[in-house]
Formats: structure tokens, sequence, C-alpha cells
């Protein structure tokens, strides 16, 4: 993922200027059908089940999920097709979206993986 929103490229910006500003203290991650750095992910899943889940980094450079984590869904979302990054379990900043590598098409009950090492955030 190399696309900040523009709540995090301001946040930044005050960072590097010593303003400091509150940083994330947890970062979920979300599925939906969109994105834009104005807006970050759109088109998130709700009244199936859906919820965002708490995603921990490591690394030095490119940040990478440190553990597998799961969507569950107890009904169809459609086609899903980015994932983003957020400050909060529900509502709060967007931070960063991207283009999933291949679309999940969620046409019932059923659970959405994401493997140890498969999600980078490369800010550039």
């Amino acid at each position: 993922m190399t696309d900040l929103t523009d709540y995090a490229k301001n946040l930044l910006g005050r960072a590097l200027c010593g303003r400091l500003p509150t940083l994330p203290t947890a970062v979920w991650a979300a599925l939906g059908t969109g994105g834009s750095d104005a807006t970050g992910l759109t088109g998130e899943p709700s009244g199936t089940g859906y919820a965002r889940q708490r995603v921990t980094f490591t690394g030095t450079g490119p940040q990478r999920n440190l553990s597998a984590f799961s969507f569950t869904f107890t009904g169809a979302a459609g086609t899903l097709t980015h994932l983003g990054l957020f400050d909060a379990a529900t509502g709060g900043n967007p931070l960063t979206w991207g283009v999933l590598s291949s679309s999940v098409t969620v046409g019932g009950p059923g659970t959405v993986t994401v493997a140890v090492d498969a999600l980078t955030v490369t800010p550039e």
C-alpha cells in the first residue's frame, strides 16, 4: 500500500515539522470496493457480520503484517477490491488504502484471511 489519505499526509507533515500530532496507537484493516486519497477506503460491507480487524506490523523499512487476520461474513457482501487501514475499529480516520492483488467475492457466509507478510505498507 502506497496511497496515503489526505488525513495521513497532514498527520505526517505535522510530525515532520515537530508539531507533535497524536499518532495512532493501533491500526485496523478494512475491506471495501474502492478508495481515494481524500476519503480512504470506500464501500465497506455492512450487515453481513463483517468487522474491521486489528493489525500489528513489523519491519524497519516496509511494514508487514506480523500475523494473519481474518474477516468473517455471515452473508453475501459482494465483490471486494480494496483494503484500507484506519485508526479505529469503527469510524475513526482513514490512513492508507490500496487495491487487493486479486478481488474477493463474498457470496455467502465465509472468511477472508490475509496471510502473514501479505500486507505491506510502503509510503512513498
